[in-house]
């Protein structure tokens, strides 16, 4: 059994891991911004008095992709400010800080999925933040490991899933952008892994330095936007026209990686893990979701 911080706990993942948390002998704590400020580095610090937090599963971000153009400072204070102040307290600790990040790291010019050696190179201030925090991460404490993942969703939050299960049902006609590729995660699957990968490292602890470092982990197989939301409407039986667009007949704030599906065979091989294809994933949380 281990003490377990998840912070962002309100989020999408974090939502996924407090229902999963029954099902362990860990203690949880689970915390958001209301309980635990990541920008103040003495409330961290207090938090941990007396806890003995073994692990740490760093959720919290600011994931307003278009926002983060022009909120900068925000974007900073809680991807890299927040992560090197948490990372910090966690060294001092001795606890293993497991920091979630994005595919958003790479410019989505590369050929083939990218492994986690690959150099990343942002095209936008989210993706350039979460890429400064995985750095900070790094740099405050070597006890970490970072999972990069892609297109998140879930039955909690707001995502691409919900939006267009609200738009399908609203509108006759949807465009939407057929040359992004990537592969969609369904938070579940995720929070699943993570717990996995604590098990592993407490029933392996003394060699644990060796599962340290940076992961890639999404659900099995690519689409585009386009394929993923007629995915969406084929599952859940609803009746909406969807029109393949160009990103450039969509323009956003923020620009956006053509190409950012990942490599996870490191995680695969290293934790023995059989992931699903995005597909079938899908078909869970839309039958969760009632449909």
């Amino acid at each position: 059994m281990a003490n377990i911080l998840v912070t962002g706990a309100n989020g999408q993942l974090g939502s996924e891991l407090q229902n999963i948390s029954t099902n362990t002998q860990h203690r949880f704590y689970f915390t958001d911004i209301e309980e635990l400020d990541l920008t103040d580095i003495r409330s961290i610090q207090q938090y941990f008095i007396g806890k003995n937090i073994s692990f740490c599963i760093n959720c919290a971000a600011y994931t307003a992709v278009d926002k983060a153009e022009t909120d900068i400072e925000n974007a900073i204070a809680v991807n890299v400010n927040a992560v090197r102040n948490l990372a910090g307290v966690c060294a001092v600790n001795n606890t293993l800080l497991v920091h979630i990040s994005t595919d958003f790291v790479y410019d989505g010019n590369s050929r083939r999925p990218y492994i986690e050696s690959d150099r990343p190179k942002p095209i936008n201030v989210y993706g350039q933040t979460k890429f400064e925090g995985e750095n900070q991460a790094i740099k405050e404490h070597h006890g970490t490991i970072i999972i990069r993942t892609s297109w998140l969703y879930s039955t909690s939050g707001t995502n691409f899933v919900k939006t267009m299960l609200k738009a399908g049902i609203e509108k006759e006609k949807l465009n939407v952008v057929f040359d992004q590729i990537g592969t969609p995660t369904y938070a579940a699957d995720l929070a699943e892994v993570i717990l996995r990968i604590v098990d592993r490292i407490i029933a392996d602890k003394r060699n644990r330095t060796r599962y340290l470092g940076i992961y890639n982990f999404s659900n099995e197989g690519t689409a585009s936007w386009y394929d993923f939301a007629q995915a969406i409407f084929s599952l859940s039986k609803i009746d909406c026209e969807l029109i393949p667009i160009r990103t450039e007949e969509y323009p956003t704030p923020a620009r956006r990686p053509y190409f950012s599906v990942l490599d996870k065979t490191k995680i695969r091989s290293t934790f023995n893990l059989s992931i699903p294809y995005w597909k079938d994933s899908l078909a869970v949380c839309i039958g969760k979701l009632g449909y």
